[in-house]
């Protein structure tokens, strides 16, 4: 099994990033998880996650009190899977971060 772990930066301020992890067996993926983490007051926090854990594709919304919203979502192979969670991910970082801040300020 081949193993892959990077980081993709966001915006300019190198305080967003997304952390990519996957094996690949035979030339497929057969495990993911892509996660997008920002630098708030100093302090890394994880955000948002996609990954197969459980045996299934899911999402977790990640809250500053500890709390997750799972929600399973139906792909047709992780591949695809990699491809939605990695676009979604760079297309709504700025607005995950900021549902984030408005629960840490609570």
């Amino acid at each position: 099994m081949n193993e892959k772990e990077f980081y993709i930066y966001l915006g300019n301020l190198y305080s967003d990033r997304i952390r990519l992890r996957f094996f690949k067996d035979k030339g497929e993926i057969s495990t993911l998880a892509l996660q997008y983490e920002a630098l708030i007051n100093n302090k890394w926090f994880a955000i948002v996650r996609y990954d197969c854990a459980h045996g299934f594709f899911h999402r977790d919304l990640l809250h500053p009190n500890g709390d997750k919203e799972k929600k399973a979502i139906d792909m047709p192979d992780l591949k695809y899977a990699f491809t939605f969670a990695k676009q979604d991910l760079e297309d709504k970082w700025e607005w995950y971060k900021e549902q984030f801040i408005k629960k840490l300020k609570q």
